[in-house]
């Protein structure tokens, strides 16, 4: 048996990974290269110009502004005040005490009922003094009845002196018992206006129209002269009794306008007028006290009631007023810069009465009502600077 041998079948190259990288590295590095050609031979654009330069900082040419920066004048009275607080006392009070000893039959009224003057409040046992006006009565009685006689008396010793039946000294006796007469008869009347006097002071009556805030006795009880019955208050006018320092008494004079608020009243403020200020310090401190008048028509505010408020002791007419922070200072000159169709302006102008504590100040001349002023130093800001205002600036006015 032959065998043959068949002839070997082509063997197919093996493609390595390594061999396909290199040419598709190539390919990329010649790609690139063709963009940077392509980006080489395209047109420059221009630039942009840079910013004007000033001081080393770039120059703006609009300033825009926030409603912080300006402000709106708005003319009004500017004041100047002094703090205080105090407490409210009724102008008129009285304790009203018993003229007379006796017991208390009548004594209706309450605390907080309304008295009028002259009401009747209480009433006191009247049969002891009932007697003694009795008394009294037959007293003068009895001495004009010695008058009437010692009047005739002398009647007849006149007619017998003038016929000589008696002497002199004789009448004279009969003369002198007619003046003593007459004098025990006023001393009877006296006595019994007295005891009417006592009489009616049984009746204990309210020296004014007020409120009742105190009653000291009841129905049944023994009083002797002297003894409180009822204390009244009169609340229609009170007085505010404020401590001020020593140092700002000179600031104080009768007439100022005060304002002040009581805690319960929180959205009303009262007012009053300064009335007196007493001319001492009070012990332990050095401040003075200043009474302040204060009318309480509707009598809203009561005794005791603790009250804080400020006493206007300047106040300027109707004027632009203006924030500190808007003044400057140029050339020794006031100045307040203003904006003006979207433009800075130097305005001079002439300041009046300051308020340090509200931070404002009346100007007198340069300004207008309704200008627009900038407030503060704002960087680069100056005369002739455009800005851009904002939707609404700060309308300033005075306070209260």
């Amino acid at each position: 048996m032959k065998l043959e041998t068949l002839p070997r079948a082509a063997v197919q190259p093996t493609v390595s990974p390594r061999r396909w990288k290199a040419p598709l590295a190539a390919l990329l590095v010649a790609v690139l290269a063709g963009g940077g050609w392509y980006a080489m031979q395209a047109p420059a654009k221009p630039a942009a110009p840079a910013p004007a330069m000033a001081d080393g900082k770039p120059v703006i040419d609009t300033y825009e502004l926030g409603r912080g920066d300006i402000a709106a004048v708005s003319a009004g009275t500017l004041r100047v005040r002094l703090p205080l607080s105090g407490s409210l006392t009724p102008l008129t009070q009285a304790t009203v005490r018993a003229k007379v000893p006796g017991v208390v039959m009548d004594a209706d009224v309450r605390e907080g009922m309304q008295v009028a003057a002259g009401q009747v409040i209480a009433r006191i046992e009247q049969a002891d003094l009932g007697a003694r006006v009795a008394q009294q009565q037959a007293m003068l009685d009895e001495a004009s009845a010695r008058l009437s006689l010692a009047r005739k008396n002398n009647q007849n010793s006149q007619a017998l002196l003038k016929q000589n039946y008696i002497s002199q000294q004789a009448y004279d006796t009969t003369q002198n018992s007619v003046e003593l007469a007459q004098a025990n008869v006023k001393a009877a009347q006296a006595q019994l206006q007295l005891a009417r006097n006592a009489l009616n002071d049984t009746a204990i009556r309210a020296p004014f129209a007020g409120i009742i805030s105190k009653r000291h006795v009841q129905a049944g009880e023994k009083l002797a002269p002297d003894m409180p019955v009822f204390t009244i208050v009169n609340l229609k006018q009170l007085t505010l009794e404020a401590q001020v320092p020593a140092s700002e008494i000179p600031r104080i004079k009768t007439g100022q306008a005060v304002q002040f608020r009581v805690d319960g009243y929180p959205g009303r403020e009262f007012g009053g007028k300064v009335a007196r200020i007493n001319p001492t310090t009070e012990v332990g401190s050095r401040a003075m006290l200043v009474y302040i008048s204060v009318d309480n028509a509707d009598t809203a505010l009561s005794g005791g009631m603790f009250a804080k408020g400020f006493i206007t002791t300047d106040q300027s007419a109707p004027l632009p007023l203006v924030p500190l922070a808007a003044v400057r200072q140029e050339n020794n000159s006031d100045v307040v810069y203003t904006i003006e169709a979207n433009k800075v302006v130097a305005r001079p102008v002439t300041l009046g009465l300051r308020n340090e504590d509200d931070g404002m100040v009346a100007v007198k001349a340069g300004l207008q009502d309704g200008a627009t002023v900038l407030l503060g130093k704002l960087d680069g800001v100056k005369p002739g600077s455009k800005v851009k205002l904002p939707a609404a600036p700060v309308v300033v006015a005075a306070k209260g």
